[in-house]
């Protein structure tokens, strides 16, 4: 029974850290495992390998999560600039394709009446001016 609970137990706990781990934690752990080896290697030459570990261990935790702080906070930055960089894509492709429906509807306007502009020969009239005083 006892065995049946820790194993439950052990399920529970283990599906609670189902999220995937931010950068700050994964920095955290990082730097606990780290900090926690090198404080037990320098505890061991004074004999105190477990007391090194802990106070190293404690040490790098604190190094490793500001460092991956710092990771999260540019992560972050990075994904705000996409979405601005990708909305921006999509606004001007709706206007390239608004400019494109005015260029084909000014095309096919019958009724589009120019007096600067020869519609046969598709050049500027150059008389204009001379005909049309201000």
């Amino acid at each position: 029974m006892k065995r049946l609970i820790s194993i439950l137990s052990l399920a529970a706990f283990l599906g609670g850290c189902s999220a995937p781990l931010t950068y700050r934690e994964k920095g955290a752990l990082g730097g606990g495992a780290l900090g926690a080896g090198a404080g037990a290697i320098i505890g061991s030459a004074l004999h105190r390998p477990g007391q090194g570990a802990l106070i190293g261990g404690g040490l790098g935790a604190l190094g490793g999560a500001v460092m991956g702080d710092q990771m999260e906070g540019q992560y972050q930055r990075q994904e705000s600039q996409s979405r601005e960089v990708e909305e921006q894509r999509r606004e001007l492709e709706r206007q390239r394709r608004e400019m494109e429906d005015l260029r084909r509807n000014r095309s096919y306007d019958d009724d589009y009446n120019s007096r600067d502009y020869d519609r046969r020969s598709r050049s500027y009239d150059r008389d204009y001016d001379q005909r049309n005083p201000y």
